[in-house]
């Protein structure tokens, strides 16, 4: 097993273990064809520690090699029309106010190309998508003219592909090294003005609204804004903005290249004191609300309700896996077509479309992101369903 007792974005020594999750499977957006292999999977302890130095929350036992994101990965978000909102209003956001028109863009973790695709065509723009498991043609839009997708992980072998901006989205949190990994992206920047734009989930937000379905192994970094701003100030960046979006749940991050590419101002995002508390906590309200979600499905099962959950990404495969109550559950709904008739990994149940619940008649439906629960209400209207919602 993989061990570092440094923090991985300022390299401070000993950072503090706070929590641990068992029983957790290594991949949990891989997609199995039948229970029994869904089962097999191999799981691990997750440990989270907190570097009190620049505010970097990871899993010190991450494991590179367990690691597999091959076409079998599946995480697209983009069939939530309250998802697509966001993703839409975000790439005209990034159109508007950096110019991006008759530009190149690079993508770097493309997934399926739905974001690059859409930032090349509101700009009328060139662009190249890197990511292993990208597969031709699983995206409504075919302008192919303007995207070259390569099907690998960007690195400096791709430094004759110069862009105008390069983005990154939900992909840093899954760098074993984001140290060495920020770095190469600002030597293959160059001397060019290139902009980059980072998305990634928000740490702060697990550990105030205890969004603990979030924590998966493919996350070895949580990061805060303090330890955004700090790996990219010192990598050679200048950060220009940090903030929260989609309810809080994700930080964005916008900078540009250093002429000189030295630390100057990394200090200045060097203020992580005030979560110190927040972490102190998470570990006991972790435990509590683990108690409390098994007393409500113990309950639920009691008195022989049919549950479902509705999302079978990462939180509803954590919270299924993390609560062995939760084996009662038999069916996981999800409005991704690529998903349904497949098996959550590590406990097996069987994903579904929302036109299922007509003859299932579910008593309850326990919600795994509350951003959704809107679309969720109107979905289960439509099909004549008024079952209990909860919230995970």
């Amino acid at each position: 097993m993989s061990h570092t007792t440094h923090c991985t974005v300022c390299h401070a020594d000993i950072p503090r273990v706070f929590v641990e999750i068992p029983g957790v499977p290594v991949l949990c957006n891989i997609l199995w064809p039948t229970a029994a292999e869904a089962q097999s999977v191999r799981r691990v302890t997750i440990r989270l520690a907190f570097c009190e130095r620049c505010g970097h929350i990871f899993n010190p036992d991450f494991d590179l090699s367990l690691m597999d994101y091959s076409q079998a990965y599946e995480n697209s978000l983009h069939f939530s029309s309250r998802f697509q909102q966001y993703a839409e209003e975000l790439a005209q956001d990034l159109v508007t106010r950096h110019d991006l028109h008759g530009k190149t863009i690079i993508e770097i973790g493309s997934g399926k190309g739905d974001f690059l695709e859409m930032l090349c065509e509101l700009g009328d723009n060139q662009g190249i998508g890197f990511d292993p498991s990208y597969i031709p043609g699983e995206t409504e839009r075919s302008r192919t003219e303007q995207i070259e997708f390569v099907q690998d992980f960007y690195s400096e072998r791709y430094t004759d592909r110069s862009a105008d901006f390069i983005c990154c989205r939900h992909t840093l949190e899954h760098i074993e090294d984001p140290v060495a990994f920020v770095k190469m992206v600002r030597r293959t920047i160059g001397d060019q003005p290139t902009t980059v734009f980072f998305e990634a989930p928000n740490g702060l937000f697990t550990l105030h609204d205890m969004a603990i379905w979030d924590i998966i192994y493919e996350h070895c970094s949580y990061f805060t804004r303090y330890s955004l701003a700090y790996l990219f100030e010192s990598c050679g960046f200048d950060v220009t903005d940090v903030r929260s979006t989609f309810g809080g749940q994700y930080l964005c991050i916008e900078a540009r290249p250093k002429p000189d590419a030295e630390i100057t101002s990394a200090a200045t995002w060097n203020q992580p004191a005030e979560i110190s508390d927040d972490v102190t906590e998470f570990s006991r309200r972790y435990q509590a609300k683990v108690v409390a979600d098994t007393a409500m499905l113990d309950r639920m099962a009691a008195e022989q309700r049919r549950v479902v959950i509705w999302g079978s990404g990462s939180k509803g495969v954590t919270f299924l896996n993390m609560l062995p109550a939760a084996e009662a559950i038999q069916y996981a709904v999800d409005i991704n077509p690529r998903k349904q008739g497949m098996h959550i990994t590590g406990t097996g149940q069987r994903i579904v479309r929302p036109e299922f619940l007509r003859q299932y008649g579910p008593h309850d439906v326990i919600v795994m992101n509350p951003l959704y629960m809107d679309e969720i209400r109107a979905t289960l209207a439509r099909l004549d369903l008024a079952p209990i919602l909860h919230t995970a």
